[in-house]
């Protein structure tokens, strides 16, 4: 099992910035790929950013291209998400998930990963 564990949201204003972090721990892998996907009331769960830990690679949502920048250590299995330029729209339960590699095609889709955090809340105000 692998356990998840969110911190750095908050309450910002428009235009403000704010740093999330993602610490997995229990049976990690060096072949590990890290997501973050962001849900509202009401709505189905986001994908926001992914990252292969082990390459580097990354992939966005259209809606936080340039603002948003995801990044990992791998040999600390911890992923974050560095979120500038935020607006009101941005505001939303961020959550963190993982997995073992995933097909690409497979990345931006919440049910592809087997592991979640709880969630932090990041308010953005107008």
């Amino acid at each position: 099992q692998v356990q998840l564990t969110e911190s750095g949201g908050g309450f910002v204003q428009a235009g403000g910035s704010l740093r999330l972090s993602c610490a997995a721990s229990g049976r990690t892998s060096t072949r590990f790929d890290m997501a973050w996907f962001r849900q509202i009331p009401g709505k189905d769960r986001e994908f926001v950013a992914a990252i292969r830990l082990s390459g580097g690679y990354t992939y966005y949502a259209d809606s936080v291209k340039g603002r948003f920048t995801i990044s990992g250590d791998n040999a600390r299995s911890t992923g974050y998400l560095q979120m500038n330029t935020l607006k009101p729209e941005d505001t939303a339960v961020y959550y963190c998930a993982a997995g073992g590699t995933l097909i690409t095609s497979s990345l931006r889709m919440a049910s592809a990963y087997p592991y979640w955090g709880q969630g932090t809340q990041v308010t953005v105000s107008s």
